[in-house]
């Protein structure tokens, strides 16, 4: 890929100067840190485009192949790197083709700033060629949104625009800009957003909250801490490990949260969620402290709220406010950044261990073990399951890749069976559940940080949706590996069919094309496997492959994934087979 010209650190105001509209687009992004956009040009952006061509040894733009594929990529850079992905799109349909991504950004919090263009100031409201309302479609899903008319307002709306994004729960925004703007001339300065009227991104530990709080932790006798997305986010990692292993607390981690500790923790004790391990879920419904930090109390978290957690007294540490007692009534609330809050909460918490307490979740393991885990790993006969596939990658790369996953069944095999080692190595989808979500955030994830082993594990049917993508990845030459774990099915959705509609597999069995063959086409190396004798010889050649590949790996028609939390039922009666 190009190397890019690493731009001066930026002055707090920058020197006046006259340019385009345009023009100051790309010297805001410069002014912010940007060095990559994930775009693709049309009629309505072209005057950004156009001036981005002097600027191509500064900013790289990355030519996606559809602008939802713009989206995740950009989450999957932003996910990896903790700045925000930046998107370009052009109006109209390229502007709503980024709906998905930016909701799935919402929901997940993840920081990104798209700027699409837009007709011309005078046509608004006309029902133009390639006009369509951006900033009420994108209203509900957005951090903040804004339409640029004036082209005095636009150094200030690029820098508010980034610092909405990437403060507090981070999340996305959308800069519509007019194209008369984009081409107007005026005097450019540029002044970084510090401070917003009515806008307080960061609230103040309480005292009082971290002494209450406190004080329930070395109370307690079966204390538990439930690590979400938003450790990662803040930074908390240490202070997490410092709270636990002062304490002797058992951690699980959500879906999001995984690799915010580490797997192999003697105190960890798995993932939570509707398939998550056994321990986690119904030790949730034992314990007498329930610490939540940086979570939100998804319902595939808690299942049914009426059982959920009756008997704890509830901790949850939460940046944005609205999650407190949304969903689970708290006993101490701790409005706060996840850092700040255990950074507080350290000096107070008394040293213990709850060896007894950690017992029962190893005796939860076993139980699981017996029961799922060594059927899923070591199966006796049959074809390749998904279980042991994610696992001989978790060998092979010993825990130490970034892990990027789309949505169904493969999703959950690689959240119980991948063991994170490193940090902010796991990319998915999770509040919105969006197929097709996993092969641009893979390359997102590759641009990112180029220096890590990005491995993409997606299904046949969520592949299917974005994989126009190939051809991204083939241009830039983005060494991401993907893994296709093909089961000919919708294997969710068939999951649920099988169990709780009596195997009625309506539309949800799919006649595949041939993925090699297809991948080969955009001149990607790639190769398929299907017996378990080759499985890891054909892992280590994808791995050590200089490039991208794609391997499909072909699976069990009618694997399931266990245990399993009925939809709506309490997470203590999870089911193991």
């Amino acid at each position: 890929m190009q190397a890019l010209t690493k731009a001066p650190a930026s002055k707090t105001t920058s020197e006046a100067k006259i340019v385009t509209g345009a023009e100051a687009v790309l010297l805001s992004l410069l002014e912010e840190g940007v060095d990559t956009i994930f775009g693709y040009p049309g009629g309505a952006i072209m005057p950004i485009y156009d001036a981005l061509y002097g600027y191509q040894d500064r900013l790289r733009h990355i030519l996606v192949r559809h602008e939802q594929g713009a989206t995740h990529a950009a989450q999957g850079y932003a996910r990896v790197t903790g700045r925000p992905g930046v998107v370009f799109a052009t109006s109209g349909p390229g502007a709503t083709n980024l709906i998905t991504g930016i909701a799935d950004a919402q929901i997940d919090s993840t920081p990104m700033v798209c700027i699409t263009g837009q007709v011309s100031s005078a046509l608004l409201g006309t029902d133009a060629f390639q006009e369509t309302d951006v900033l009420g479609i994108s209203m509900p899903v957005t951090k903040w949104n804004y339409q640029v008319t004036d082209v005095k307002e636009l150094p200030e709306v690029m820098a508010k625009a980034f610092f909405i994004a990437k403060s507090g729960r981070p999340g996305p925004v959308l800069i519509d800009i007019t194209k008369d703007v984009q081409n107007a001339k005026f005097e450019y300065t540029y002044k970084k957003c510090e401070k917003i009227r009515s806008y307080a991104p960061y609230p103040r530990v309480n005292a009082e909250d971290i002494e209450a709080a406190a004080k329930l932790i070395n109370a307690a006798k079966k204390p538990y801490i439930l690590a979400g997305h938003g450790i990662l986010i803040s930074g908390a990692q240490k202070e997490l490990l410092s709270l636990a292993e002062k304490a002797g607390i058992p951690v699980a981690s959500t879906l999001l949260g995984l690799s915010a500790f580490p797997c192999d923790h003697p105190l960890y004790v798995g993932y939570l969620g509707m398939h998550g391990n056994y321990g986690p879920n119904v030790k949730t419904n034992e314990c007498d402290v329930l610490i939540a930090i940086g979570m939100r109390f998804d319902d595939r978290v808690t299942g049914d709220l009426k059982t959920y957690a009756r008997q704890a007294k509830v901790i949850h540490i939460e940046i944005d406010a609205s999650e407190i007692d949304k969903n689970v009534k708290t006993t101490v609330a701790l409005h706060a950044d996840a850092k700040d809050a255990l950074t507080a909460i350290l000096p107070k918490v008394n040293k213990n261990t709850h060896a007894e307490w950690l017992a029962e979740f190893r005796a939860c393991d076993q139980i699981e073990y017996d029961k799922v885990i060594q059927k899923a790993l070591n199966p006796p006969s049959g074809g390749l399951l998904m279980s042991e596939v994610v696992n001989y990658i978790s060998e092979l790369t010993k825990g130490e890749a970034i892990v990027v996953t789309d949505v169904g069944q493969h999703q959950m095999a690689t959240s119980r069976y991948y063991k994170y080692k490193t940090t902010d190595s796991n990319v998915t989808s999770g509040g919105l559940g969006t197929m097709g979500f996993a092969l641009p955030a893979a390359m997102g994830s590759k641009i990112g940080k180029p220096e890590k082993q990005v491995v993409a594990i997606i299904g046949d049917g969520g592949f299917q949706m974005t994989l126009q993508e190939l051809g991204t990845i083939a241009q830039f030459k983005i060494a991401t590996k993907i893994v296709i774990l093909n089961n000919s099915f919708l294997g969710m959705v068939r999951q649920w069919q099988q169990l709780f509609h009596e195997k009625r597999y309506s539309c949800t069995e799919m006649i595949n094309p041939d993925f090699v063959a297809i991948t080969k086409g955009f001149g990607i190396q790639a190769s398929k496997v299907t017996d378990r004798e080759n499985i890891t010889q054909a892992l280590q050649t994808m791995l050590d492959h200089d490039g991208p590949y794609l391997l499909e790996v072909v699976v069990e028609k009618e694997e399931n994934v266990f245990p399993m939390v009925p939809a709506g039922a309490s997470i203590s009666n999870i089911r193991l087979e």
